[in-house]
């Protein structure tokens, strides 16, 4: 049966131990899916003693789980998301979202028009507030004051005004040199303000103001720092409140100023804040820095070089109080704008006429192409260079540069850590992404060299103060003295390798990376792929601290709080630390406890299960994790970071899986063709019978064996849902692939042929009935592996390349950049460029085998993809065309390279599982696949 072409425009507190439970075997059904409850990331009070977490279906509305880690206080707020809770535990505040219903039933003028509300909810009591029309919300860092931002009410009044002026235009006459206009200012948006309520949580009073624009708490909770611009009052004002008790204080006030950005110390006794004529447009606008003590002291900041601030400036002070780092320019640049025709001579002015044009200029030395430079454009806009403000010196010293732009307010010391890719913008097109790397002196601006052309997903790692640095480069830990600029190699005399062993891109190996400093620099913690090592600064000593290579067990540290605003945790030289094993044997993970400085671990939990550390409690030793299988959702646990054995169960959402027949997921080991041993996941269905073939569904991308005990991700998207292939009588097959560099093609055919007759010779798989599944990386696999064998009845292939030699210049439009790193250095693994080795190219591309295809295709893509240009699609729907193949192309219009509107998600999983229940279990071809589905319109909604 062969159809017609098609392109389809779619667009409680519980022990640790897990009972196991009664075989269940109700059918599932695509709305079950939509109703399944996922479990967000979930947030942790900073005392340790309440958890939140959002529960969300695949398509519904959340609700919000709140749960107390000692006892048994338990609430769950419908329709509530994104949960913050206060650092004492005590408060809960949520996002209210429109609800689905409201949404899907309004027309596109309504719904534009639906706002987020936020429901705050004390715990003890379960008593709730609910405000409309928020945007923003978040607690002091003491918990004792919530503050509450409002979306600005839409002036209607103005509005009418604004047309009626507009129209008034028109037709009189403009008023004459020194007349007055009665037409009010314009204010842009961006200097608008709103409401903002501060709410004491303890007592209730309220504290409400108008027109805010930016506000800041300090980490003591004592103090707010809160800007006030109403530019059509002429008011612009910083204000100070204190949280005790809500009285204003105002340290700045002007009439003609629109007030920046703003920030606050610590403890609440310096303010600081950015200021500019806000008579300027604020494209335009030059803003100067200024700070005020607690004393309403006020000076202002003069930057040695005349370097300013903009609207994208941003504040912040250092821990102790004692350093300002903010965003500079060298100069705020004029907005551009078109010439206009002005008379009859301006008609002709060819200047006037060319400025017109819609030209882009592509120029073979421009460090980026032209649509990287315009994805770009609008973060390089908005990018600010570092600068310190050292306030007892009274200095300022620019940090970030043109020549290095990035760096952070991280310190590390006197340092903060800066980068540069600036040198090799126009590799980044055939060799990928790198940076130079330097430690910059806070005090002097002075830069030193750590790590130049390095990986940039490879930051070095930076001691505590910044004495010394550490990177990864060619095989080899290596650790610069930042003083002496002595460079040491950790692992020289070591025969182990650090590089990653089952690295198989045409590029260098990365190494496993860093764990924690010794908080006295004296040491640092670095990982091979099973075991950590302690390496001394001073003299390279090494120190092996576990013992996985022999067992096949990987082990990481885990639990230690981290701050993203601040430099990376640190241990002490005989700190208890908490460990993940993973055993690539079982592919089980397990909790380990070990010290610094004595050997041996203890073992806390370790089953067959996958275990995930999920948050840490600033200012406790309460952890949250989760336990998960394949056939047991990943609910929450809580416990002391180093007694996770007594953890303390916080969710119930397996429960949902007890109507369902789910099947069972195992270990399959085989030999490759080539000899090389593989694993990969066999997902048996519900109710198997020993002896019983079934038809099978292979599903793979790389590494497919580490998610034996991961749970099925319960949504519908671009993947085939497990539970419900594996609820429906299938077999799901997740096989590893190991790629040789130059063949990536026939590396994941024999992995995929080897698996499958694994499954064969078990007794598993209906020879006769083997579908096969990918998307993207794996859509290529998928779509090259029917070109070299006949072992599949059917194949679906997302947004597949067809043609390696059209794709290799292609653009990935999500960026802007050009495919051809992918292969010379990356996913791809072609390792040459199309003019070294155009053979490779073709014989890795299923375009040019289009005529040996005997397995349906059928073919999807979003005609917006913005990683695989979609015509890929359709040059191998019109070679298997040309070639009389079986094949059908699904466009889903306006999509990405990820479906991303719902109804298309759902079109495509149902029209997957139909096309699969057809050549794989008999199924009757639905009437789309037999006769296609001619082009229609549909009336677009108002």
């Amino acid at each position: 049966m062969k159809p017609s072409a098609l392109f389809c425009a779619l667009a409680s507190a519980a022990s640790l131990s897990l009972p196991a439970l009664a075989a269940p075997s109700g059918n599932m059904h695509v709305q079950d899916i939509m109703k399944f409850e996922s479990l967000k990331k979930p947030v942790i009070a900073d005392n340790g003693s309440l958890v939140a977490v959002e529960a969300a279906p695949d398509r519904g509305d959340s609700r919000t789980l709140i749960r107390s880690t000692g006892g048994k206080r338990q609430l769950s707020i419908a329709g509530a998301s994104k949960p913050v809770v206060s650092a004492d535990g005590r408060f809960v505040a949520m996002v209210l979202e429109p609800s689905l219903l409201e949404k899907e039933t309004s027309d596109a003028k309504t719904r534009k028009k639906l706002k987020d509300g936020m429901v705050l909810v004390e715990v003890a009591t379960g008593k709730e507030q609910r405000f409309t029309r928020v945007k923003e919300f978040a607690f002091n860092d003491a918990g004792t004051v919530l503050a509450v931002w409002f979306d600005a009410e839409e002036d209607k009044k103005d509005k009418a005004d604004d047309k009626a002026a507009d129209a008034s235009s028109v037709t009189e006459a403009k008023p004459q040199s020194g007349e007055e206009s009665a037409k009010k200012p314009k204010v842009d948006k961006a200097d608008k303000g709103s409401p903002l309520t501060l709410i004491a949580l303890d007592g209730g009073k309220q504290l409400e103001l108008q027109d805010v624009t930016a506000y800041a708490f300090d980490k003591k909770g004592k103090t707010a720092a809160i800007l006030v611009n109403d530019a059509a009052q002429a008011k612009h004002q910083l204000l100070s409140v204190a949280l005790g008790d809500l009285s204003l204080q105002q340290k700045y006030a002007s009439e003609t100023e629109q007030l920046g950005a703003v920030a606050i110390n610590h403890d609440g006794s310096q303010i600081a804040f950015s200021t500019g004529l806000a008579a300027d447009k604020v494209d335009e606008r030059q803003y100067r820095l200024g700070l005020v003590n607690a004393n309403g002291d006020l000076s202002f900041a003069l930057h040695p070089d005349a370097w300013v601030l903009n609207q994208y400036s941003r504040l912040s002070f250092s821990d102790d109080g004692e350093r300002l780092y903010f965003g500079t320019v060298p100069e705020v640049s004029k907005v551009l704008s078109l010439q206009k025709f002005s008379d009859e001579t301006s008609l002709y002015d060819t200047a006037t006429i060319r400025d017109s044009r819609g030209l882009k200029l592509w120029h073979g030395d421009d460090p980026r192409i032209k649509p990287h430079e315009i994805k770009t454009y609008d973060k390089l806009k908005k990018q600010t260079l570092l600068a310190v403000w050292h306030l007892g010196r009274n200095q300022i010293v620019q940090l970030a540069t043109p020549e290095v732009p990035e760096a952070k307010p991280i310190e590390y010391g006197r340092f903060v850590l800066g980068s540069s890719s600036e040198p090799y913008l126009k590799e980044i097109t055939w060799a990928g992404f790198y940076s130079d790397f330097y430690l910059i002196d806070t005090l002097s601006g002075e830069r030193t060299a750590v790590a130049l052309r390095q990986p940039s997903n490879s930051e070095p790692s930076i001691s505590p103060y910044g004495r010394y640095a550490a990177y990864f480069r060619e095989g080899q830990v290596q650790l610069l003295d930042v003083a002496s600029k002595q460079l040491r190699v950790l692992n020289a005399t070591l025969e182990v390798p650090f590089a990653d062993e089952d690295h198989d891109y045409p590029s260098d190996a990365p190494g496993y990376g860093f764990g924690p400093w010794l908080v006295d620099e004296s040491g640092l913690l670095v990982y091979d792929k099973y075991d950590i090592w302690q390496f001394a600064a001073a003299d390279a000593k090494a120190l092996k601290l576990t013992s996985g290579r022999d067992k096949g067990i990987s082990y990481r540290v885990e639990g230690l709080y981290q701050d993203k605003d601040q430099a990376p945790a640190t241990v002490s030289a005989s700190q208890s630390l908490l460990l993940k094993g993973y055993n690539e044997r079982t592919k089980a993970d397990g909790f380990y406890r070990m010290t610094l400085g004595k050997d041996g671990l203890k073992t806390l939990l370790a089953k067959e299960e996958k275990l995930s550390v999920l948050a840490r409690a600033r200012h406790a030793d309460t952890l949250v994790f989760s336990r998960e299988r394949y056939d047991r959702f990943p609910d929450l646990y809580s416990a002391d970071v180093l007694d996770v054995d007594d953890a303390r169960r916080l969710t119930e959402l397996d429960a949902q899986r007890s109507k369902f027949g789910w099947g069972k997921a195992e270990l399959v080991q085989w030999t490759n063709t080539d000899g090389k041993p593989l694993d990969g996941v066999l997902i048996k269905p519900a109710g198997y019978e020993a002896g019983k073939r079934y038809p099978v569904l292979v599903y793979f991308y790389r590494f497919m064996s580490d998610r034996l005990h991961a749970f099925p991700g319960m949504n519908i998207n671009h993947r085939p849902n497990f539970a419900w292939y594996a609820n429906q009588g299938y077999a799901i097959f997740l096989p590893d692939i190991r790629f040789e560099v130059g063949y990536p093609g026939n590396s994941s055919v024999q992995a995929l042929t080897s698996g499958v007759q694994k499954l064969i010779e078990m007794g598993i798989a209906d020879p006769k009935a083997v579908g096969i599944q990918g998307h993207s990386w794996g859509g290529y696999q998928t779509a090259f592996a029917v070109t070299q064998t006949n072992i599949f009845a059917a194949a679906v292939t997302g947004a597949p390349v067809g043609n390696m030699t059209s794709a290799y210049s292609g653009i990935r439009h999500g960026t802007g950049l050009a495919r051809q790193f992918q292969y010379e250095t990356g996913q791809s693994r072609i390792g040459e460029s199309l003019m070294q080795a155009p053979l490779k190219y073709v014989e890795n591309s299923p375009v040019f085998y289009a005529d040996r295809i005997k397995t349906p295709m059928m073919i999807m893509f979003g005609d917006k993809d913005d990683a695989v240009p979609w015509e890929q699609g359709v040059e191998l729907y019109l070679a298997m065309r040309r070639a009389g193949k079986d094949v059908v192309l699904l466009q889903y219009e306006g999509e990405p390279h990820h479906l991303k509107q719902y109804g298309n998600k759902l079109d495509y999983s149902i029209r997957m599982k139909e096309y699969f229940d057809h050549y794989l279990k008999g199924a009757s071809a639905p009437a789309w696949l037999e006769q296609g589905e001619p082009y229609r319109e549909y009336a677009k909604e108002d």
